[in-house]
């Protein structure tokens, strides 16, 4: 594939969702680019704002936030993977309404709280309560609130 080719192709995959520059430097790569031309077409996307890393980071931390439920530190894994720098990840973290935040995780608690009612044992009831927040990516001490919150 050509540059120029590379160009319009990475322009229409940048222009269907928000993308990281190592997003299109991957897609690039398997276009078999050089180098040097896939620096160059990163360099490209970023000059015509395809590609706003903090855009992306507010982006994703919204999205997977509202959808998913996600707690920070998953949201937070999820924005290192694709290799943003701290102060993107910051931006996107921004994000988040710390009320709304308490809300979710209530509502998250509540909801696997009625799931393991018949659960005899308050403690096995409440560790997998507290795990289940642990896999949705909620802090352990605010996790441990909501859940004390819950169980009373």
């Amino acid at each position: 594939m050509t540059y120029k080719q590379a160009l319009v192709k990475a322009a229409a995959y940048c222009a269907y969702q928000e993308r990281t520059q190592h997003q299109v430097r991957e897609k690039a790569a398997e276009w078999e680019l050089e180098p040097d031309e896939i620096e160059e077409l990163v360099v490209e996307m970023i000059t015509q704002k395809f590609i706003d890393e903090e855009r992306y980071a507010r982006s994703y931390v919204r999205g997977k936030y509202a959808a998913r439920r996600w707690g920070r530190r998953l949201l937070q894994q999820g924005l290192r993977e694709q290799k943003l720098s701290e102060y993107c990840i910051r931006a996107g973290m921004s994000e988040i309404d710390p009320d709304k935040y308490w809300e979710n995780l209530l509502g998250l608690a509540e909801k696997k709280a009625r799931s393991v009612a018949a659960e005899p044992n308050p403690l096995k009831k409440k560790a997998k309560i507290l795990a289940y927040l642990a896999s949705k990516g909620y802090e352990s001490d605010l996790a441990r609130d909501a859940t004390e919150e819950v169980l009373k």
